[in-house]
């Protein structure tokens, strides 16, 4: 008897902490349904039309609502005016990006694709000027570009028939371009 006491005792005090600290970060969250301990909104979704869910909560809660999936929440932006305020108008503040336990974990914390803050910024930075520097956003390869293709067109006038070996021609111009591109020719 005194086991099952404790177990209820227990359980019952794991429950409560569990809905205290979900509605204690609630205060900075968008409204939204209220979740179940521990698992959350999980139950009030439908997997299958995920769709039809998040339109559901959206009629009720409007555009920009919060969900929780297990003990973490997560805002929802439902509709294209909704984006679009949140990544053009507010591009600043939405510029984060979440965080990925397991990639972190795994990685440790290094690569370009899961990082995060300050280092996400740097690389971001550094990634741009780079390609920028091989040429990325200047208009001096379609001069090249055209210049080949001319090439390619007045050789196939050349041969006065219909050109069965496109492909070779075409990669041996692709091969042209690309040979200028990193001799800097």
């Amino acid at each position: 008897m005194d086991l099952v006491v404790a177990l209820v005792l227990g359980l019952s005090c794991l429950l409560l902490l569990s809905v205290w600290r979900q509605s204690s970060g609630r205060g900075k969250l968008p409204p939204g349904p209220t979740p179940l301990p521990i698992i959350g909104n999980i139950l009030q979704m439908d997997f299958k039309d995920i769709s039809k869910s998040l339109t559901k909560f959206s009629k009720v809660y409007g555009p920009v609502f919060t969900l929780y999936l297990g003990l973490e929440p997560s805002v929802v932006l439902h509709g294209y005016d909704a984006v679009k305020e949140a990544l053009v108008d507010l591009g600043e503040e939405f510029a984060g990006r979440g965080s990925f336990p397991l990639s972190e974990k795994v990685n440790r914390n290094l690569g370009i694709l899961f990082s995060n803050g300050k280092r996400w910024k740097e690389l971001r930075r550094f990634s741009l000027m780079t390609l920028r520097n091989f040429g990325m956003g200047k208009r001096s390869i379609e001069d090249r570009v055209q210049e080949e293709a001319h090439c390619l067109v007045e050789e196939l006038r050349k041969t006065n028939e219909i050109p069965r070996r496109w492909k070779r021609k075409s990669s041996t111009a692709e091969n042209a371009m690309t040979k200028e591109e990193f001799q800097g020719e």
